[in-house]
């Protein structure tokens, strides 16, 4: 099933970029974090953004993957909002509400944000580090729980300590 959830991530993703980079770019970065956890954290990796940011429904990945695998995609999909900071605070009221079983979608949301912090601390793309390092303790206060997937959290707050990127956009 990991092969099927690569591939059809990537043809729903066919076209888009991310940043300079082909989308699968990313999809591969966050599923390598997400190797110590097992295949179906590699799965929802491959997927997690394909309701948010393709024409693919949630019925379609509770159908094609099944319903936990949709469950979590669904958990890791954007609320609706007219900015950001709306789609956030709603996004994060809802992880703040998973446990048990759902909670390996939030070991795929801390890959999913630790992969774009490395990627803007790589780039120096510090606008939007600034944009991750503003939203880290609501994030954190959502996703975050115990021995959930400690080495992910570590290197993100590490990543967004204030001293981690310096050199401005541009």
């Amino acid at each position: 099933m990991l092969d099927d959830a690569r591939a059809f991530a990537l043809r729903a993703h066919n076209g888009q970029m991310y940043g300079n980079f082909p989308y699968s770019w990313h999809l591969e970065a966050v599923v390598e974090l997400l190797a110590p956890y097992g295949v179906q954290a590699q799965i929802i990796g491959y997927l997690h953004d394909v309701v948010e940011d393709t024409a693919v429904g949630e019925d379609e990945v509770h159908a094609r993957f099944g319903p936990f695998v949709g469950e979590c995609v669904g958990l890791l999909t954007d609320a609706a909002g007219a900015t950001r900071a709306e789609r956030k605070a709603q996004t994060y009221a809802r992880l703040a509400t998973v446990s048990g079983p759902a909670e390996l979608a939030l070991v795929v949301k801390a890959a999913d944000r630790l992969a774009n912090v490395r990627s803007c601390v790589a780039d120096r793309r510090q606008s939007l580090w600034e944009v991750y390092r503003h939203e880290h303790p609501a994030f954190r206060d959502s996703a975050y729980r115990p021995g959930l997937c400690e080495p992910l959290w570590c290197q993100l707050d590490m990543l967004l300590a204030p001293a981690s990127i310096q050199v401005s956009d541009g």
